[in-house]
């Protein structure tokens, strides 16, 4: 008995070029599909940005863009904090140098000027005004001082 081979079908030139012609269709059709959902995502993009463009949202984000508000909140609160160290420190270091100067600060504070003309009589409280000046004078100093010696003043300036 004689065997057979098995014969191997080859597929005509044209069967090929169908089947290669089918896939490239496909392919050109997946991706017109995903052109278009791109077109169609792009398009609901800039229709949601000219809704926040007209509407009260972008009034307000103009707004917090123009005036610095994110940098006035961070400033406000790193000056909170500021204020209270200044604070300290003027109670710690600069009004015992004014104890020593002045003498006691409610000495001071308590200080009046009692002045009378034609039977009326007014008490002017100039050492609680001396003593508020020399507290701000003082806290004043210790400010300049601390941001001349950190060189925070050369932060803020704009580069030429």
């Amino acid at each position: 008995m004689a065997t057979k081979k098995p014969t191997k079908k080859v597929p005509s030139k044209g069967a090929a070029t169908s089947t290669k012609t089918s896939k490239s269709k496909a392919a050109q059709s997946k991706s017109s599909a995903a052109i278009a959902k791109a077109q169609v995502a792009r398009e609901k993009a800039k229709a949601a940005r000219e809704r926040l463009q007209k509407g009260h949202a972008a009034g307000f984000m103009n707004f917090i863009r123009e005036q610095g508000v994110i940098g006035l909140a961070v400033g406000l609160a790193i000056g909170t904090a500021a204020g209270d160290t200044v604070k300290k420190l003027v109670e710690g270091f600069i009004s015992p140098i004014v104890q020593l100067i002045i003498g006691s600060q409610k000495g001071l504070e308590s200080a009046t000027w009692h002045l009378e003309i034609a039977g009326r009589t007014g008490d002017f409280k100039w050492g609680a005004f001396a003593s508020s000046f020399i507290t701000l004078a003082a806290t004043a100093l210790v400010i300049y001082l601390i941001i001349h010696f950190a060189k925070l003043d050369k932060l803020d300036r704009k580069k030429d």
